[in-house]
C-alpha cells in the first residue's frame, strides 16, 4: 500500500523542540504575571479579568509523558478546522471567531438539560486543570500538547443523564459568514462527532479550554474542545456550542462523507491500516524521522477495557 506523504512545511530540529523543563518554568512565570506578583521594570500593575487568573492551570501529574512537548508555534499554526478552510494554514481565518460570549447548549436524555455560558459552566465544575496528552491525527500526524481543560465526565454528572443514554453527540458551530469552509455545500454541516456514554465517563476523556498555559486559540478549538487522545484527532471536535444525549448512535460528518475511511470508532491502531494510507508510523511536529504507531496512541492500560468482545468488530470496521 502507497504511504501517504505529508508537506513538511513544520520541521523542526529537535533543539527547537520545547523541553518540558523549559515549558515548566515559563508556567511560573505565567502564573506569577497573572496573580500580579511579579513586576517587570516599566511597567505597572494592571488589574485583570478574573477568569484570567484560571491560566497556567494546576498540572494534574497523573496525565504527564516524559517525551518532550511539541513547539506551540507549530500546534498553533498546523491544524485541521475545514470550516475556515482545508489546508493547515487557516489560523488567521480563523481569528474571525467570536468566542466571547459563548454558550454550551447540554440538552437529550438528561435530568438537568441546560443552556450554560462556558465561563459559568468552568466556574460550576471548580475550575480547570492540565494535562499532557499525546494526540494523533487519521493522516499520520502526531504531537504532544498540554491541555488544559476538565474531564468530560464532570459534564454528565452535572446534567444527570438517564438511564437509556448510550452516546453523546457533540456539535461544533454553524456561521458560514466567518467560516468560508460552511459555505461548501458538499459537507453536512455543522460538524458533529459522537461517542458512547462508556467513553464519555472515561478519566481520559476531556473537554480542553486551554492549551500551552493560555486560553485556546480559535484555530485550535476555542473557546471549549473534546479531546479524546487515544482516537485518531478528526473525533475530537472543536469549538463546541451543543452536546446531546441519546439513545441512538449518531453518524459525524467524516462517517456521512467517507464512512469506508473515517468510522465511528477511530480507535488509533497500526495494524488496520487506513484505505489509502498505512498507519503503522507517525511523523511527530518538528521533529525528522517516522516513529512507530502504538496501539490506543499509548492508552492501552486506560482504554481497552472499553473495547472487550467488540476487537474483531473493531478490526474490521475501523474505517468503514
Amino acid at each position: 500500500m502507497a504511504f501517504y506523504k505529508i508537506k513538511k512545511v513544520w520541521k523542526l530540529k529537535d533543539n527547537k523542540v520545547t523541553p518540558e523543563n523549559f515549558y515548566n518554568t515559563r508556567r511560573d512565570f505565567l502564573k506569577k504575571l497573572g496573580a500580579g506578583s511579579l513586576f517587570l521594570p516599566g511597567t505597572s500593575f494592571i488589574s485583570r479579568p478574573a477568569f484570567s487568573s484560571l491560566y497556567p492551570p494546576e498540572v494534574n501529574k497523573t496525565y504527564t509523558i516524559s517525551k518532550p512537548l511539541s513547539p506551540e508555534s507549530l500546534v498553533t499554526t498546523y491544524t485541521n478546522f475545514y470550516e475556515f478552510g482545508s489546508s493547515k494554514n487557516i489560523w488567521r481565518r480563523a481569528s474571525k471567531l467570536k468566542t466571547e460570549p459563548w454558550s454550551i447548549t447540554i440538552d437529550g436524555l438528561v435530568d438537568n438539560p441546560m443552556v450554560i455560558d462556558i465561563n459559568d459552566l468552568i466556574k460550576k465544575l471548580g475550575g480547570i486543570e492540565e494535562r499532557v496528552y499525546r494526540f494523533r491525527c487519521v493522516e499520520a500526524w502526531s504531537m504532544t500538547v498540554p491541555w488544559a481543560g476538565f474531564p468530560l465526565n464532570k459534564i454528565l454528572s452535572l446534567v444527570e443523564p438517564k438511564k437509556d443514554a448510550k452516546f453523546l453527540k457533540f456539535e461544533t458551530f454553524y456561521d458560514p459568514e466567518i467560516a468560508p469552509g460552511q459555505k461548501q455545500k458538499w459537507y453536512p454541516w455543522p460538524y458533529q462527532e459522537g461517542i458512547t456514554i462508556e467513553e464519555a465517563k472515561n478519566e481520559l476523556s476531556f473537554l480542553a479550554t486551554g492549551i500551552y498555559g493560555k486560553k485556546l486559540p480559535n484555530q485550535n478549538g476555542a473557546p471549549l474542545r473534546l479531546v479524546l487522545p487515544w482516537k485518531y484527532g478528526f473525533k475530537s471536535i472543536k469549538s463546541i456550542v451543543k452536546i446531546s444525549l441519546l439513545a441512538e448512535r449518531p453518524i459525524g460528518l467524516w462517517e456521512k462523507l467517507a464512512p469506508n475511511e473515517y468510522g465511528f470508532w477511530a480507535n488509533v491502531n497500526p495494524k488496520v491500516s487506513h484505505p489509502r494510507w498505512s498507519q503503522e508510523t507517525e511523523q511527530q511536529l518538528g521533529i525528522d524521522g517516522r516513529i512507530p504507531t502504538v496501539k490506543y496512541n499509548g492508552y492501552e492500560e486506560q482504554v481497552s477495557y472499553l473495547y472487550k468482545g467488540l476487537e474483531k468488530t473493531l478490526q474490521d470496521k475501523l474505517f468503514r
